[in-house]
């Protein structure tokens, strides 16, 4: 499939890129990407939720009162956690929710992320460029002449492009992201991915069935 590659101003250089069929028409893998978003989201919780327990609060270990004879229902110490002031019972301890997949599950979930995308013919190619400085009107500027005003977008980058990534800060519907940190939540919280052409060079060929890489 072939995309027409805009310049850094909007306007279109005449030409198209080409979208590999591996990696940006497959059919999508419904069960991978929610494999993979579970991954992503559960690798961002902190896990360190902690409950004082029965062992570790403060009170006397002394039985509060003989078991029979007092009408009262048995009774033990006053650290039992069916009491005021006593412990948890099975409470939150600190823990790790992480859980990974193989390299292989990643980019097919990556890559299924992108095939929706293509579908929704939601997919940019623009030049490589770079900002002199920050300038959050040049940003604004160049996602309305794509027609991407109003929708929450996804610039790629080939490198850091710290001037970009700073222009992008005070609009909340755009993420900047290099390259190698766009993950499948990423793209799919996106309306549209718009792809620097390094950026989409180096993702073709790391997601590519017939390239295999270590990324």
């Amino acid at each position: 499939m072939n995309v027409e590659v805009y310049q850094d101003d909007g306007v279109g250089a005449g030409r198209t890129a080409t979208l590999e069929p591996s990696v940006f028409e497959i059919e999508p893998n419904d069960h991978i990407i929610w494999l993979d978003v579970k991954r992503i989201q559960a690798h961002e919780r902190q896990g360190t939720n902690k409950t004082k327990e029965r062992s570790e609060v403060r009170g006397s270990t002394r039985k509060l009162y003989r078991q029979k004879g007092t009408g009262n229902a048995r009774v033990g110490d006053a650290q039992s956690p069916i009491r005021r002031g006593g412990g948890r019972a099975h409470g939150a301890r600190p823990r790790s929710y992480d859980h990974d997949l193989n390299k292989k599950e990643k980019r097919l979930a990556r890559r299924s992320a992108l095939a929706y995308k293509t579908q929704a013919d939601a997919v940019r190619i623009i030049e490589d460029f770079s900002m002199d400085r920050p300038s959050t009107r040049e940003l604004t500027d160049l996602l309305d002449l794509l027609d991407l005003a109003d929708q929450k977008v996804l610039l790629a980058t080939t490198e850091v492009e710290t001037e970009i990534y700073q222009s992008a800060q005070n609009l909340s519907d755009v993420n900047v992201r290099e390259v190698q940190s766009v993950n499948t939540v990423d793209i799919l919280d996106a309306d549209a991915v718009v792809f620097q052409e390094g950026a989409l060079e180096w993702m073709t060929n790391v997601l590519s069935t017939a390239a295999p890489t270590t990324a």
